[in-house]
């Protein structure tokens, strides 16, 4: 049986709206067992959050398996800048090195480099010893920051360059235009001030760092709103949910609505892989829904309760079927309808997931047991619960907990936009078949994932 479940509420059912996008795996702590004398104190809000070099470093080995030795050779970072940018030189054999043959290892990322212009000279130099100028002549490049460091007048590269207690003497122009412009821009954080006292080889956390902001810069780190302690966390999320629209994708929605009036599936999501927050997944969790109001409560819930996560607004439009004897629907700005065949239609409802990704495995443990405490509804009359609590919650892992669920996501992907229906695993190789038959140049993804267990329920036809 695979799911979408927002018809359940208009046929009667005591099954509140869920989604068919989202997995997660917490343990299941029961109402009961939440002791409210020992929750920890809450996280002062508007703290900083600046992020570690030990968190860059998690990043960078977990999504790209660059694990930062403790000493870097220049060579070692034009490869890991490489890598974590995903560049390719176009026409490698255009670019011709002094120092560096074609059948070298660091050939292929130095070109690639070299054709972006964020290295420069034909002498590469890959055996020296990385030190930090080095590092960040490079890194400027990469960041984008080339065109506005050129605009600095030595004035302002003076005045840049005495935050770090440098010398405008010991640099060329250029040079010293670049320093300046990653230090005002915080390429350069602060806290790496201390290694620009020399031309020493630089730190592993210097280079784990520095390869972070890159990836910053470029849209390549973990995309979030904020943390739920932010100050101004709520206006974010205001402004995340009423920009967000109903995502229409024709080629891609031809075969979901086909199988949709098949029968194939019961409903699927819409989703932007331009959203996706590209969280740890050992420290994170999905949640759906699709009330503004919920997911303002959830954050303070989560605040009230000391748990400080990052947190990212990803739109979705859930479709489903929706039957004629439910009444006249009537189409908003955020709801559409098209009439199928049989004379139902098939809705399109505009959701959202948000991801939290967690200071630790233990907050994350934790999120399950608020959710069953004060945000899933058990009978009609309930109270005490967060707005619009649902009977089935719906949110989930890709990594395993403990009394969670395994099922399957079934996943099309065509440009930077996806449709998914979860199922249960049994019922995952019908569906995979089904698209493929509609389509069979259809490449379908399979993976399973940990979603809660009132959810799993609901997969099995279940009312709680």
């Amino acid at each position: 049986m695979t799911i979408h479940s927002k018809h359940a509420e208009h046929a009667g059912k005591p099954l509140r709206k869920t989604l068919v996008t989202l997995s997660l795996a917490v343990s299941l702590v029961s109402a009961s067992s939440i002791s409210y004398a020992s929750a920890p104190a809450v996280k002062p809000i508007s703290a900083a959050h600046e992020i570690s070099a030990a968190e860059y470093a998690q990043f960078l080995e977990l999504k790209f398996g660059i694990d930062i030795a403790p000493a870097s050779s220049k060579g070692d970072f034009i490869r890991n800048v490489s890598l974590a940018l995903a560049l390719k030189a176009d026409n490698e054999a255009k670019v011709a090195f002094d120092d560096l043959p074609v059948s070298d290892p660091l050939y292929g990322p130095a070109a690639a480099l070299f054709e972006k212009g964020i290295i420069t000279s034909s002498a590469v130099n890959t055996q020296k010893p990385l030190d930090a100028f080095t590092a960040i002549f490079i890194a400027v490049k990469a960041a984008g920051l080339k065109e506005l460091a050129y605009t600095y007048p030595q004035s302002k590269v003076n005045t840049a360059l005495a935050k770090a207690k440098l010398k405008p003497g010991a640099f060329s122009k250029q040079a010293g235009q670049e320093v300046a412009a990653a230090i005002d821009n915080g390429l350069v954080p602060s806290s790496l001030f201390p290694e620009l006292s020399g031309k020493k080889p630089v730190s592993a956390s210097f280079v784990e760092t520095l390869l972070g902001k890159v990836l910053v810069f470029n849209g390549s780190f973990k995309h979030y709103i904020g943390y739920t302690s932010d100050a101004d966390i709520y206006n974010k999320l205001n402004d995340a949910y009423n920009t967000s629209r109903l995502i229409q994708v024709p080629d891609l929605q031809q075969v979901v609505d086909t199988a949709l009036k098949q029968n194939l599936v019961t409903g699927y999501n819409l989703k932007d892989l331009r959203y996706e927050s590209e969280f740890i997944d050992s420290l994170s969790i999905t949640y759906g829904h699709d009330n503004l109001t919920h997911a303002k409560q959830l954050i303070g819930l989560l605040r009230s309760e000391g748990i400080d996560a990052k947190v990212q607004f990803e739109p979705k439009t859930s479709a489903y079927i929706y039957l004629k004897e439910w009444g006249e629907p009537k189409d908003t700005e955020d709801y559409h309808v098209v009439q199928i065949e049989n004379s139902n239609y098939i809705a399109y409802a505009k959701e959202y997931d948000l991801a939290f990704e967690f200071a630790s495995a233990a907050d994350k443990q934790r999120f399950q047991s608020l959710i069953f405490a004060y945000a899933k509804k058990n009978d009609d009359k309930a109270t005490g619960l967060i707005a619009s609590s649902w009977w089935q919650p719906l949110y989930y892992s890709n990594t395993e907990l403990a009394d969670y669920d395994i099922i399957t996501n079934n996943r099309i992907t065509k440009g930077n936009y996806y449709a998914q229906s979860f199922s249960l695993n049994e019922n995952s190789e019908a569906i995979v078949n089904g698209f493929k038959k509609l389509d069979p140049a259809l490449e379908v993804e399979t993976y399973k994932f940990w979603v809660d267990h009132p959810f799993f329920n609901y997969l099995n036809g279940g009312s709680n």
